[in-house]
């Protein structure tokens, strides 16, 4: 695992390349400009259907799902099969969201899997009301060969993750998807402590299953947190439920 300071530098040099391939090839789509963004691209939906044949996905039952456009059609897929979402809020401001299809009306199933959808679908739900979680759906920037994923910099999917795993919903086991375009895959993405790598990812062209599985984070590294991380409610939230249960 790599640490030193200009790791942040590499990642950042990544990001952009991608974005500005993305943009200059015209593969991004809405929204536009892709620059700050899980960019959206062509072909998305194609990656989504193959995510969609994996046994781990017709097995599982719940799924956690970042809240970016390019995983729109894996989330309305979900709802469709009648599979519970846990969607993170943007920038975990509102902490996680559960969409439950059984009480969505299906003709409102495709706006439940939007933003202002799930706000308006689904319920707000507390870390100790959490369900078990079958698999986890992020969004990325990058992902290279060996499945470390990168994101738009922010650290909130790793922060996602961290939480839940801290609250046992999810385990080291559990499987990491993703999708992403073709150009999106990279030779190598620096690792650090904190950060997630996928087991799956698709793209437009392909379906890959990364072996051997890469590493997990084993929940919050603490000392890392940013300000703007420790000042999250869903942080204090999850302080608490771990003082309750000591």
């Amino acid at each position: 695992m790599m640490k030193s300071k200009s790791i942040d530098n590499v990642k950042v040099s990544i990001r952009e390349r991608i974005w500005r391939i993305m943009e200059e090839s015209n593969i991004a789509v809405f929204p536009r400009p892709v620059f700050g963004r899980i960019p959206n691209f062509k072909g998305a939906d194609r990656a989504a259907e193959r995510i969609t044949q994996l046994k781990e996905w017709v097995r599982a039952s719940v799924i956690k799902a970042n809240p970016d456009s390019p995983q729109y059609y894996l989330r309305f897929k979900a709802l469709s099969d009648g599979k519970t979402i846990i969607m993170a809020s943007p920038r975990l401001k509102s902490g996680f969201i559960l969409l439950n299809p059984l009480s969505i009306p299906s003709s409102k199933l495709s706006y439940a899997a939007t933003i202002s959808g799930a706000f308006k679908y689904g319920s707000l739900v507390k870390l100790r009301d959490l369900p078990l979680i079958d698999l986890v759906v992020t969004g990325c920037v990058a992902v290279d060969k060996r499945g470390v994923r990168l994101g738009k910099g922010g650290g909130y999917a790793e922060l996602e993750y961290a939480i839940l795993r801290e609250l046992g919903v999810i385990s080291e086991s559990t499987p990491v998807v993703t999708t992403i375009h073709d150009v999106q895959l990279v030779d190598e993405i620096p690792l650090e402590l904190h950060d997630l790598s996928v087991d799956y990812f698709a793209t437009p062209t392909r379906l890959v299953r990364v072996e051997p599985r890469g590493y997990k984070p084993r929940g919050v590294f603490w000392e890392l947190l940013s300000k703007e991380h420790r000042n999250l409610e869903v942080i204090r939230e999850l302080r608490e439920l771990i003082k309750s249960k000591c």
